[in-house]
């Protein structure tokens, strides 16, 4: 389910909650069963409990160049609220950040939809490829999350990739549904539709455990 589609439900749901709550409130019907009370509590707590956890997880989320990350999660000593708004932002197991920390995006750095219509570049500068004392990732997944099938049989890059790096130092990786023609070392394919993008550093250095290191952006080609 997309983000939009997401905030869409729930504030759906929220507005169906709020109604129910303010018919109790105001216009409650002595005639009601209790079979009935019981069936609507249930459904409006459920409803609230998506409310709560949809805006909780919007406070927490970091949001930089298009990327979207969340620090704290994987502590033990999270409460279930912090467990849940994880489990929104990144479905699926998380380590503690000292472990690895995460980011994904659905959105180049202008805000659009990442689409294999469109060829893209991130750029790293020179001694700007996320720090870290084990390795990093990026990998790509199609609208449903799923791998990409692709003729090089690649599904994400990283620093065991062997990357080619510019004069500068610092290194592209392209990201696009055709080859870039003499940059195949660093391309990461894409499918011909919408596709989400995961970054992950595993023991990742002080500056990303700071908030001091930022993604950069994934950059449209025109």
């Amino acid at each position: 389910m997309s983000d939009r589609r997401y905030a869409f439900l729930t504030a759906l749901i929220g507005v169906i909650c709020g109604y129910v709550i303010i018919r109790h409130i105001f216009f409650s019907a002595n005639s009601m069963s209790v079979r009935n009370d019981i069936v609507q509590g249930f459904f409006v707590g459920f409803g609230l409990a998506i409310v709560t956890i949809e805006i909780f997880a919007r406070i927490k989320v970091t949001k930089v160049n298009g990327w979207i990350t969340m620090f704290g999660c994987g502590l033990p000593s999270n409460g279930m609220l912090m467990r849940a708004a994880c489990a929104r932002i990144f479905p699926g197991p998380v380590n503690v950040p000292q472990e690895a920390m995460y980011w994904r995006t659905n959105v180049d750095g202008a805000g659009h939809t990442l689409s294999g219509e469109h060829d893209y570049r991130m750029h790293f500068p020179p001694g700007g490829l996320p720090p870290n004392d084990a390795f990093w990732s990026l990998t790509m997944g199609d609208a449903k999350n799923r791998f990409v099938a692709n003729p090089v049989h690649r599904y994400s890059v990283s620093d065991r990739s062997g990357l080619a790096q510019n004069t500068d130092g610092s290194v592209d990786i392209y990201i696009q549904n055709a080859a870039p023609a003499g940059h195949e070392s660093n391309w990461l394919p894409a499918p011909a539709g919408k596709f989400i993008l995961w970054l992950r550093v595993y023991m990742p250095g002080a500056a990303i455990l700071d908030g001091e290191y930022q993604a950069p952006p994934v950059v449209e080609v025109k």
